[in-house]
């Protein structure tokens, strides 16, 4: 999917400096260019499996080190073979292209 890999060679702006929110037009159009994710009122989501909680937690750690990089952190909830992953713009409450650049890149580390 070549405009996946687009947004996941994007890095994000600082929240604090103002991003702009986006409104449902544009996130649907980010949103056709992920896999998998949902659009849920203010926030996307997806929820990823794997075989055994190693793994879940592996997968855990490296979204959480991507995101340290990138200063924009998800809501993750994880259960025994599964995580799931829920991105919104805290700072403006709503959705920004900072979520779809980091979903774009945890799609990427899922496939590693």
């Amino acid at each position: 999917m070549t405009a996946a890999c687009d947004l996941s060679t994007k890095n994000c702006k600082p929240c604090e400096g103002g991003v702009p929110p986006l409104g449902e037009a544009a996130a649907r159009e980010l949103l056709g260019q992920l896999d998998g994710w949902t659009l849920e009122g203010q926030c996307i989501h997806k929820t990823f499996e794997f075989r055994n909680h190693y793994q879940v937690i592996a997968f855990v750690n490296a979204v959480a080190w991507m995101t340290h990089r990138e200063d924009h952190h998800p809501d993750m909830s994880v259960g025994y073979n599964r995580c799931r992953i829920e991105y919104s713009t805290h700072a403006i409450g709503c959705l920004s292209e900072n979520d779809f650049i980091c979903a774009a890149k945890v799609d990427a580390l899922f496939k590693i």
